[in-house]
């Protein structure tokens, strides 16, 4: 279809940890002579959706669920077990730990972010004062970026992110930082990427957040999708049970 941004089909990913050694000499001495101890944890579990163009999909479910995974999956930062994801454009993955220089400053890593974009060095020396008062750090740009508070980050990664329409955008928690007047903007900013066709991912615990700008919810439980609906009735059947689950007694 035309107005098909991404498409996951059956995806799976598996990822191996390797646990703590055995405690205790005779348990050491008896692990040299083993391979070390590990186990593969099925991270998601044969998951497949579509996102269209101008679209805001959000993912939501309780931690460990696999939302984070799946959108490294989707970026491509992640090597699917199986299945495949197939994207109009490679996907702009932005979380609270997005990349950024903690030696240079706010202003210097705008100008990076910038030019990496593609935008030429005239364009962005025009439009480095813009994004930082955006930011909210326009009294901020000459500092080093690891004396910014990890909320002065995220708002300054958003900011980068977003200077250009992307095709796709996945976010990962990174709104969850970051002050109320900034947290408006941002969200107004979303929605002028979805007018301009652009489509977002965007992962959240916040519901009121996720009905407010989301067309779709998916909501995963032990890696697997188990409802997929408008948000309203998505978010409802999930609070539903997480509340059912919390007055369960512990015998």
């Amino acid at each position: 279809m035309s107005d098909v941004s991404l498409i996951a089909t059956d995806v799976h990913i598996t990822y191996r940890t390797y646990l703590d050694p055995p405690q205790g000499l005779r348990a050491r001495l008896k692990s040299r002579s083993s391979q070390r101890r590990f186990r593969d944890i099925e991270a998601v579990r044969g998951a497949s959706f579509e996102l269209h163009k101008g679209e805001s999909i959000g993912i939501i479910g309780h931690n460990g669920a696999g939302k984070s995974t799946i959108l490294l999956g989707l970026a491509g930062l992640l090597e699917l077990t199986q299945g495949e994801v197939v994207a109009r454009s490679r996907p702009a993955l932005l979380g609270v730990g997005a990349l950024l220089n903690g030696s240079l400053s706010g202003r210097r890593n705008v100008e990076m972010g910038c030019l990496a974009l593609g935008m030429s060095k005239r364009d962005t020396d025009a439009r480095v004062d813009e994004l930082m008062e955006f930011a909210g750090l326009e009294d901020f740009a000459d500092v080093p970026l690891k004396a910014y508070s990890s909320g002065m980050r995220a708002r300054l990664a958003f900011t980068v992110a977003t200077t250009a329409v992307p095709d796709i955008l996945l976010i990962d928690e990174a709104l969850a930082v970051g002050d109320q007047d900034f947290h408006a903007r941002a969200l107004a900013r979303l929605d002028e990427i979805r007018a301009a066709a652009g489509s977002v991912v965007v992962v959240s615990h916040n519901m009121s957040e996720v009905e407010r700008m989301c067309d779709r919810i998916l909501w995963m439980d032990h890696g697997q999708i188990v409802k997929d609906g408008l948000p309203a009735d998505v978010v409802v059947e999930y609070q539903d049970s997480a509340a059912s689950l919390s007055s369960t007694p512990i015998r």
